[in-house]
C-alpha cells in the first residue's frame, strides 16, 4: 500500500508541475475502476487484486495526489481570495485578461501546428494576416468579410481588447452553430493526428508549411527525416497494441495515451511537443512486439 501513496505523491508533483498532469490521475483511476468491476464478477483473483485492495489503492492514490495541492490551494485562499487549486487555463495572471473569443473562434476552423505559429502566437502584439487563414475559416463571403474587418481593428494597434474579443465569440457561436459536428468532431480529431504524425518542423528552423517543399533542402531533410522516426514509433506502438492484451497494466498506459490525445484536440495550439509526455508509454507498447515469453 505504501507504494500506491507514493504513486500519488508523484502523480501530485507531476500535477504541481502542470495542471494537465492530472491526466495520469485519470488514468490511473480508470484502470483501477476497471480492475475493480473486472474483479468484482471474477470468482479467483489474487489477494493484492481483490476489490478491498482495488478501492484502498485507489483511496491512497487520490490522497496522496491532492495533498500536494493543499497548500497552493491555501494560499489562492488568502493571497486571491478564491478557490483556485490548479494553475489557471491559460497560466495567465490574476489581473490579465484571456482571450477567451479569440481562443473560441480560432478552434473553429484550426487544425494544424502551423496555424499556431501563423496567427495563434500573434496575438496579442504582432500583426495578424488573412491570407494565412485556411478557406475552412470561412463559411460564407460574409463572414470572410466580417473576419477581416476584425483582423484590420486588432492590426491597428495590436490590442485584443475586450469588445474585440466579444466580436470574436460572436463569429465562433455563429460557425459552432452551423457546424457543430465540424467543432466538436472533425477538427479535434485531425488537431489529434496532426500532433502525432506531423513532420518535426516545430523544432528546427523549418518552414512550417513542409508541404509546400520551397524551403532550405537541409532542414526539410531534417525534419522529415525526425517525422518518419517519430512515425516509425507510432506505427510499432499500434501494432504493439494488437499484441498487449497478454501482458498485465498494459492498458493503464493505453487508457493514458487515449485521453491524453483526447485532451489535446480540445485545444486551440495543436502543438507535437505536447506529445512527449506520451513517448514512455507509446515505447512500452512498442516494447511488446519484441518481447519473447520465457
Amino acid at each position: 500500500m505504501p507504494v500506491w501513496l507514493a504513486c500519488g505523491f508523484s502523480v501530485g508533483a507531476a500535477i504541481l508541475l502542470r495542471p494537465d498532469g492530472g491526466i495520469l490521475l485519470a488514468a490511473i483511476g480508470g484502470y483501477l475502476l476497471w480492475l475493480l468491476a473486472r474483479n468484482l464478477r471474477a470468482q479467483q483473483v489474487p489477494s493484492r487484486f481483490r476489490p478491498p485492495a482495488i478501492v484502498w489503492a485507489g483511496v491512497l492514490v487520490a490522497i496522496g495526489a491532492t495533498a500536494p495541492l493543499v497548500p497552493w490551494t491555501m494560499r489562492n485562499l488568502h493571497t486571491l481570495h478564491r478557490f483556485e487549486p490548479l494553475a489557471p487555463r491559460y497560466a495567465n495572471d490574476s489581473d490579465e485578461p484571456v482571450m477567451t473569443g479569440f481562443n473560441r473562434w480560432v478552434k473553429t476552423w484550426t487544425a494544424d501546428y502551423v496555424s499556431v505559429q501563423e496567427i495563434y502566437w500573434n496575438v496579442p502584439g504582432s500583426d495578424i494576416d488573412i491570407t494565412k487563414l485556411p478557406q475552412r475559416a470561412f463559411d460564407s463571403g460574409i463572414q470572410e468579410k466580417q473576419t477581416s474587418e476584425l483582423f484590420a481593428d486588432y492590426n491597428r494597434d495590436h490590442d485584443m481588447s475586450p469588445d474585440l474579443d466579444a466580436r470574436f465569440a460572436g463569429l465562433a457561436a455563429e460557425r459552432i452553430r452551423a457546424a457543430p459536428l465540424r467543432y466538436y468532431v472533425w477538427l479535434p480529431v485531425t488537431r489529434i493526428a496532426d500532433i502525432w504524425l506531423r513532420p518535426r518542423t516545430e523544432l528546427f528552423p523549418s518552414d512550417p508549411r513542409w508541404w509546400e517543399f520551397n524551403d532550405d533542402p537541409r532542414w526539410l531533410t531534417v525534419s522529415l527525416v525526425f517525422g518518419m522516426i517519430n512515425l516509425l514509433y507510432v506505427v510499432l506502438a499500434a501494432a504493439g497494441l494488437l499484441r498487449a492484451r497478454e501482458y498485465f497494466g498494459i492498458g493503464l498506459f493505453v487508457l493514458f495515451l487515449v485521453l491524453r490525445s483526447v485532451f489535446l484536440g480540445t485545444l486551440e495550439n495543436p502543438e507535437p511537443r505536447y506529445t512527449l509526455e506520451c513517448y514512455p508509454a507509446v515505447i512500452i507498447l512498442a516494447s511488446v512486439l519484441f518481447h519473447r515469453p520465457a
